[in-house]
C-alpha cells in the first residue's frame, strides 16, 4: 500500500506539471525503482517481485504482473492521461517487442537506486544499467521507425525517473558501508550528483523532456512506523527530514540544470507535501486512504 500511495501522488503531482512539458508527447520513457517497475524485476534473479496474489487483483485480467500494486501503476495513468496507451511494459517483458515500446517502455527496477550499492543489496538492475537499456532501446528504435523519426519521437517523448527512497531506507540507515563513509548531508550530495549527471546523459542522448520525483516522507511509510512500534509507530521525523533536505538540493540541482542544458524542458515532482497533508489530515481524504496510513 505504500508504493502504491506514494504512486498516487507522484502521479498527482506529474499531472500539474504535464502542462510544462506539454506539446506532443509522442512516448512515455520511464526509469526508477518499483513505484514505477511494471515487470522488469521478474527477468531478474532477485527475490525482490511482484509476481504472484495479490499483486495485480485489479489489473486487467486480474493477474500479477509484476508491479509492486494491486492495478496500474502511476506510469500507466500518466501515458493513459496523455492518451497514448493505458500501460507501459517492462523492456525485460518478452512479451513485448520494439513496436509496443515505441510508445512507451519502463526500465525500473523495484528496489533499485542511484547508489549502485543501493542495487546490490537485492541483486537488481542498478540505475546505470537501465541508462544502458535506454540507449539499446534507441538502436532498435532507430532501425524500426527510421533514425530521423526516431530521434525526433526520443526528443519529444516525456522521460519520468522516480527513485531515491531504497538509498536511504535499504542501504543507508540499513548498512554501515555508506553511513561510515558519508555524512547524510554528504550522502545526499552523492546522490544529487548522480541524479545530475543521469539527466545530462539523457540530454546528449536526445531527451529534452525530463520529470524528476522527489522522495516522500518515508519517515511515514507504514514500514517504517511499523519497525517504530516503540515509539507508539509515529513517523520517524529524521528520515522525514532527510527527505525534505534530500528535495531542496534535488530542486536546486534541477535549477542549475535547466541553465545548463539548452532546449531541456526539466521539472521535479514531489509528492511529499500531499502525502504528509493526507497522514496529518486523513479526514480531508477518501477513508480508504486515511486508514491505510494508520
Amino acid at each position: 500500500m505504500a508504493c502504491k500511495l506514494v504512486t498516487l501522488f507522484f502521479f498527482v503531482n506529474l499531472l500539474m506539471q504535464i502542462p510544462k512539458v506539454r506539446a506532443t508527447v509522442p512516448a512515455i520513457i520511464v526509469f526508477g525503482d518499483s513505484t514505477v517497475d511494471p515487470g522488469n524485476n521478474n527477468q531478474v534473479s532477485t527475490v525482490l517481485k511482484s509476481n504472484f496474489e495479490p499483486y495485480g487483483r485489479d489489473y486487467y485480467g486480474g493477474q500479477p504482473t509484476g508491479r509492486f500494486s494491486n492495478g496500474r501503476i502511476a506510469t500507466d495513468f500518466i501515458s493513459e492521461a496523455l492518451r497514448i496507451k493505458p500501460a507501459i511494459p517492462a523492456y525485460l517483458d518478452p512479451k513485448y517487442d520494439i513496436e509496443d515500446f515505441a510508445t512507451g517502455v519502463s526500465f525500473a527496477s523495484a528496489g533499485t537506486g542511484y547508489d549502485n550499492a543501493t542495487s546490490d543489496v537485492l541483486s537488481v538492475i542498478p540505475f546505470w544499467k537501465e541508462l544502458e537499456y535506454y540507449k539499446e532501446y534507441q538502436n532498435k528504435l532507430r532501425k524500426h521507425l527510421g533514425k530521423d523519426e526516431a530521434n525526433q519521437r526520443f526528443s519529444e517523448s516525456l522521460h519520468l525517473i522516480s527513485i531515491g527512497t531504497n538509498d536511504f531506507l535499504e542501504n543507508y540507515y540499513i548498512l554501515p558501508t555508506r553511513s561510515s563513509e558519508y555524512s547524510v548531508d554528504e550522502y545526499q550530495s552523492f546522490l544529487i550528483g548522480i541524479a545530475s549527471n543521469f539527466i545530462r546523459e539523457l540530454y546528449k542522448l536526445g531527451a529534452r523532456k525530463v520529470v524528476i520525483g522527489g522522495l516522500p516522507p518515508m519517515g511515514c511509510l507504514p514500514l517504517e512506523r511499523t519497525t517504530n512500534m516503540f515509539f507508539g509507530s509515529d513517523c520517524i521525523n529524521e528520515y522525514n527530514d532527510v527527505a525534505k533536505d534530500f528535495n531542496k538540493k534535488l530542486q536546486g540541482a534541477v535549477t542549475e540544470l535547466k541553465q545548463e542544458l539548452g532546449g531541456i524542458h526539466l521539472v521535479m515532482s514531489s509528492p511529499y507535501d500531499k502525502l504528509m497533508e493526507m497522514i496529518r489530515n486523513p479526514s480531508h481524504f477518501d477513508v480508504a486512504y486515511s486508514t491505510a496510513m494508520r
